[in-house]
């Protein structure tokens, strides 16, 4: 039998010790109050405002929320002098003074007024004109502020903005501290829908926050060297109908457009909302490399139209006060038309010109289904949560290629369709031991399946090196993994600890046309620690340790042809397995009379690493092959800084910097070029070891010219980053925009002047193979205008759903 089903045996178990074994109560005299709370304009009663019972000394004794008709009762309550305070979003806290002795056992407050606060009830969702950004035990999060929304129309346009994170705006490939491997994930959510696309999709004026969780703790899934990227979106928490919209178009060649609608409607006892966004635009691509060898160049231009919508509906439900029931489902369809031709110029050999054209309809469709149940026991933060998730995605792909001039392959078609599903099932468990300590416990199973097919009308050679017509291929991968993790944490007067542990059980299959290609079974513990220090109220000091995983994607794994050029293909390695990373970090936080300021370093020791192996193509020793392969454990270290200060009034800075350094070991082939009409034994491999320090600094500074009025400048430096392959040149850039408010400050209006020098272009150069230089240009240097506009009611707000994966992230989002 397998070990996971003992160790989630176990864990159920200590599910029912926690959710049933209840303390003996203490021998004191105990007591109780009551009271309604109501609104001092409309008198008409507040559901869920909060109410807090603390010490004189400051330290929360016990609490409760008002019902829906604003009362509340709150029993058991210790001998002692107290503090009751009645607070409420959009409203002036009020706080009464309570005794419980033997005189004093019941206590009725009556009629408890609050007064709403002006400002709170313009606004439908309060957003910061600038971004800030905090560090907490186990993330850095980013207040995403006008400021930031901003630079573009979508998520993509901003990610660049961000500390330590890059985004490659020529592939879409996302990087955080230098690694591709993390997870991306929206509302604490992970979807099928490939992150490029979906960082495209969502509206910049939607994001509340964006949250780098760097060393997750054993409550997460495991997956990705460098954690996770959460972006949190802006929740409509208030009763009665409200909503908002955005647009925004981004313009340098061709159009970019982005927009959203978002609606809901909110009562004491149910949530509906819905929640739908697009983009649709054209991006032009082009560029070039040269190779020295054979003094030849190729000539890219690509152009990439491309159209995405996305629709959520969702209903919370709130059954009674201990019970919650969320379900939404989410629809995305997305429609790309890529095309363009590479040219291949040979300057001393115009025989052996070759000009490709190619064109293709991609088309995908992907469907999420959500259910939550939430109990809450009596005792506060005492619960217990169940959610299940489906996912599906299915894609086709139909790309044609076109050639004149120097080749044997005559004109060809490939067809690609993929179809994809995972379900995840999760039970968790919180159980506060004490007013210092809280014991989580959970169980989750993810079953993630995916199936390839792939057709052509073309040839391809064979092992002789003749061409025969290239067969077609079916690929099917599985992935099953079931997990169970504990963590328990305890706070002292400045001092806090959290620990925690994961354990998993994986089994993988892949298949390649029926035939069993690759098997691994493996289980695996994933430690996780975290210590706070807070000497004062000015400084803070964290350590913390994890341990992490890095699958391989279906990309790296799929053996079938990802993508091609007349002298570059991309295949992926069936036998590909997964990486693992013990991660230690440490932060440093001052608060400034006038800001903060945050540093921090991190090291890493890899595990079976995952890089790139380039070859020499055997049937065509003009082309290289690209794929990946394990190689021997190798180190990461970097250093983080940021802060934020507001030296005048009117002005304000956002500035980081983050510098990683990481040893690369891969594998290359190369040709003498002074060999005449060499052969495949002619090929020399070599392993190669790489290391790699990359910098990266960003800035950005608020004016504010009046209250309606504000400017921004925005200046990014990417330093230069060597790899197995190329080496990249660095990069600058620099944007510039304004903000106006419009309509009683529910609307916004955006300008924004993107790569205002023009500098932003991907300029590399390599070794092997070949001797190449090259440069990609997209379209960065763009005009920018957005508008935003929030409407509704905006009276009460209501109870809020907490999310499994972090208690400060609502019900309601987009994801």
């Amino acid at each position: 039998m397998k070990p996971s089903y003992w160790l989630l045996c176990l864990l159920l178990s200590s599910f029912t010790t926690f959710s049933f074994a209840q303390p003996k109560p203490p021998e004191v005299i105990t007591g109780s109050v009551r009271g309604v709370v109501l609104d001092a304009d409309l008198n008409q009663p507040i559901p869920y405002a909060t109410i807090v019972i603390s010490k004189n000394a400051g330290d929360v004794v016990t609490g409760g929320i008002t019902n829906d008709d604003g009362a509340f009762e709150i029993s058991k309550i210790p001998e002692g002098i107290y503090t009751l305070k009645i607070q409420f979003i959009g409203y002036e806290s009020t706080q009464r003074d309570l005794v419980i002795d033997r005189e004093h056992r019941q206590s009725d407050f009556g009629t408890i007024k609050l007064s709403a606060v002006p400002a709170e009830l313009d606004a439908v969702n309060i957003v910061a004109e600038r971004t800030t950004i905090e560090q907490q035990i186990d993330r850095k999060v980013i207040n995403v502020g006008k400021d930031l929304t901003t630079a573009g129309a979508s998520a993509a346009d901003i990610m660049n903005n961000i500390p330590s994170v890059n985004l490659d705006q020529q592939s879409g490939a996302l990087t955080l501290r230098g690694n591709s491997n993390v997870q991306v994930m929206v509302d604490g959510k992970l979807s099928n829908i490939p992150a490029d696309q979906l960082l495209k999709q969502l509206p910049s004026s939607s994001i509340k926050k964006i949250e780098l969780i760097t060393n997750p703790s054993a409550k997460y899934n495991p997956d990705g060297m460098s954690g996770i990227i959460n972006i949190v979106l802006h929740k409509n928490v208030n009763i009665g109908f409200n909503g908002d919209v955005s647009a925004g178009l981004s313009y340098e060649k061709n159009a970019q457009f982005n927009s959203g609608l978002n609606l809901n409607y909110r009562n004491g006892k149910f949530n509906l909302y819905s929640n739908y966004s697009n983009n649709i635009s054209k991006n032009a691509n082009y560029g070039t490399i040269f190779r020295e060898g054979d003094n030849s160049t190729q000539y890219f231009d690509m152009l990439n139209d491309q159209k995405s919508y996305l629709l959520k509906l969702g209903l919370d439900v709130y059954l009674n006060d201990k019970n919650t029931l969320s379900v939404f489902t989410s629809q995305n369809s997305f429609n790309g038309m890529p095309g363009g031709n590479i040219d291949i110029i040979y300057a001393d050999d115009t025989t052996r010109n070759l000009m490709q054209d190619f064109g293709a309809d991609m088309s995908n469709y992907s469907q999420q289904y959500n259910l939550d149940y939430k109990l809450d026991f009596e005792k506060e933060g005492h619960n217990i949560e169940f959610e299940a998730d489906y996912n599906t995605f299915d894609a086709d792909e139909d790309t044609f290629f076109d050639f004149t001039g120097s080749t044997p392959l005559a004109d060809y078609e490939d067809f690609v369709a993929t179809k994809r599903d995972r379900t995840t099932f999760n039970l968790d468990y919180v159980n506060p031991l004490s007013e210092s300590e809280k014991l989580e416990l959970g169980v989750q199973a993810i079953l993630f399946n995916t199936d390839i097919a792939y057709s052509s009308t073309g040839q391809s050679f064979n092992a002789s090196g003749n061409l025969i017509p290239t067969p077609d291929t079916q690929f099917d991968y599985s992935r099953d993994i079931y997990s169970a993790y504990v963590t328990y944490g305890k706070n002292y007067e400045k001092w806090s600890y959290q620990a925690g542990l994961r354990a998993e059980q994986v089994h993988v299959a892949a298949d390649t046309n029926a035939v069993r290609a690759f098997t691994n079974d493996y289980f695996e513990l994933y430690p996780s620690a975290y210590v706070t220090f807070n000497p004062s109220e000015k400084n803070q000091y964290q350590v913390s340790y994890s341990r992490r995983i890095d699958r391989p994607g279906v990309g790296q794994v799929n053996p079938i042809r990802e993508w091609s050029s007349p002298l570059i293909t991309q295949f992926g390695n069936v036998d590909l397995r997964p990486q693992f990373t013990n991660s230690l970090e440490t932060n440093y936080t001052r608060t400034l009379e006038k800001g903060s300021i945050t540093a921090g370093v991190f090291y890493r020791i890899i595990e079976d690493e995952i890089n790139q192996a380039v070859f020499v193509d055997r049937f065509n020793l003009d082309r290289i092959v690209l794929t990946n392969d394990n190689f021997d454990s190798t180190t990461a270290y970097g250093f983080e800084l940021s802060s934020n200060y507001k030296p005048l009034d009117w002005w304000s800075i956002n500035a980081s910097f983050d510098l990683f350094n990481q040893t690369q070991t891969g594998i290359t082939e190369s040709l003498d070029p002074a060999i005449e009409n060499p052969t495949a034994s002619d090929i020399t491999q070599t392993r190669i070891e790489v290391e790699n320090t990359v910098y990266n600094a960003r800035v950005i500074n608020n004016f504010t010219a009046t209250k309606k009025l504000t400017f921004t400048a925005f200046a990014m430096f990417r330093g230069p980053n060597k790899g197995i392959q190329f080496e990249n040149k660095s990069m600058f850039m620099t944007n510039v925009g304004a903000r106006y408010s419009v309509f009683d400050g529910k609307g916004t209006i955006s300008l924004n002047y993107n790569d205002v020098f023009n500098t932003m272009k991907a300029r590399f150069n390599g070794t092997n193979p070949y001797l190449i230089q090259g440069q990609f240009n997209w379209e960065s240097n763009t005009v920018y205008a957005g508008f935003n506009y929030r409407f509704g009611d905006s009276k009460y707000r209501a109870k809020r759903r907490k999310n499994r994966e972090d208690n400060e992230v609502e019900g309601g989002g987009m994801f």
